[in-house]
């Protein structure tokens, strides 16, 4: 059995832990053997974000010590995957750690893509929802521009029977979230999230799915902020309901 590290990043570990729980039955399913070291907790991007390298750099120390080994890294995040695999060589360049942090980045996979390469139809059982739902995929920006990344997560749901994605008009538009961007352009951030809001709305979905916790907390808070019902879910979330949903 191959073993692998799940990093669950800030947002899944300390506002969404229901995510990273379903993205660990979801790996285990697959046929993986899967740990969770607890002191991964951060990768340092916001500090990295706002030009503060040493602070990004202390912080993202405890989780680079924590990811050493020979096991790939799957990350429930497009946008951390993204901050480890290209920039923790930049960050850590010059320092003790610099090959470890090499080495880490050549092992990090972003959650779905991981996934979608790793298994075939069959392996994780008869994927099947509880309901018929029609979903629309929010391609995060780091997926989008950072991996490259936006086949696989669309594979991976069009796998689980019973549930129809339907493309948005502005697919590749940003939500505003950003991370610190939204705290720093507030006003800019809202506007361009309510762009999603209605384009989604158009769509009369029942969800939206993404690959970033930071895009669905940014959508389903404008949302709620405008009294529009969108209920937004972390992938892993949805293919473990329809491994359930198989049983």
């Amino acid at each position: 059995m191959s073993r692998i590290k799940l990093f669950p990043t800030c947002l899944a570990s300390l506002l969404f832990p229901r995510a990273a729980d379903a993205a660990r039955r979801v790996l285990e399913r697959a046929g993986f053997e899967v740990s969770t070291p607890r002191a991964a907790v951060c990768c340092g991007q916001p500090a990295w974000n706002s030009g503060h390298v040493e602070e990004a750099r202390r912080v993202a120390r405890g989780a680079l010590a924590a990811l050493r080994g020979e096991e790939t890294v799957v990350l429930c995040s497009g946008s951390c995957t993204t901050m480890v695999s290209h920039y923790w060589p930049q960050l850590f360049e010059g320092t003790e750690h610099e090959d470890d942090a090499r080495s880490v980045a050549a092992r990090a996979r972003e959650f779905s893509s991981f996934v979608a390469e790793a298994t075939r139809d069959g392996d994780l059982g008869e994927l099947r929802s509880p309901r018929a739902v029609a979903v629309a995929y929010h391609d995060s920006c780091h997926m989008l521009r950072g991996l490259g990344v936006s086949g696989a997560p669309r594979a991976l749901l069009g796998r689980v029977a019973g549930l129809e994605v339907r493309e948005l008009d502005a697919q590749e538009r940003c939500c505003g979230f950003g991370g610190t961007f939204s705290l720093r352009y507030p006003e800019l951030s809202s506007e361009m999230a309510d762009e999603k809001v209605d384009d989604i709305a158009a769509h009369g979905v029942d969800e939206v799915v993404g690959s970033d916790l930071g895009c669905l907390m940014q959508i389903r808070g404008r949302a709620e902020a405008r009294d529009v019902a969108i209920p937004c879910r972390y992938i892993a979330e949805v293919l473990d309901e329809a491994m359930d949903g198989s049983r």
